[in-house]
């Protein structure tokens, strides 16, 4: 299936920015406001995902976010998470 190279960017976006978007395995508002503008995308290019983009928009947790990532951009979204939860965490001063 064919999706918009948009869809993905903002897909990559959001899961290299875990630490950002996320609090305890959910999006928080700034992710939220991501997501709604990618699910929004999905939706206009294809319609067929509704009831999935439902599951996400109902329940946006990092587990349902991935299944939806790995149908746009495949396994890759995985390999994007690892790399941000293994890498360091640099605390602000």
């Amino acid at each position: 299936m064919k999706w918009g190279r948009d869809i993905v960017f903002l897909f990559k976006k959001l899961i290299i920015g875990y630490r950002q978007y996320f609090h305890n395995g959910y999006v928080n508002s700034d992710g939220r406001r991501l997501l709604e503008e990618i699910l929004r995308m999905m939706m206009y290019e294809h319609p067929e995902f509704k009831r999935r983009i439902y599951k996400v928009r109902r329940c946006p947790s990092i587990e349902n976010i991935l299944k939806l990532g790995e149908l746009v951009a495949g396994p890759v979204v995985y390999e994007w998470l690892n790399e941000v939860l293994n890498e360091p965490y640099y605390y602000r001063c």
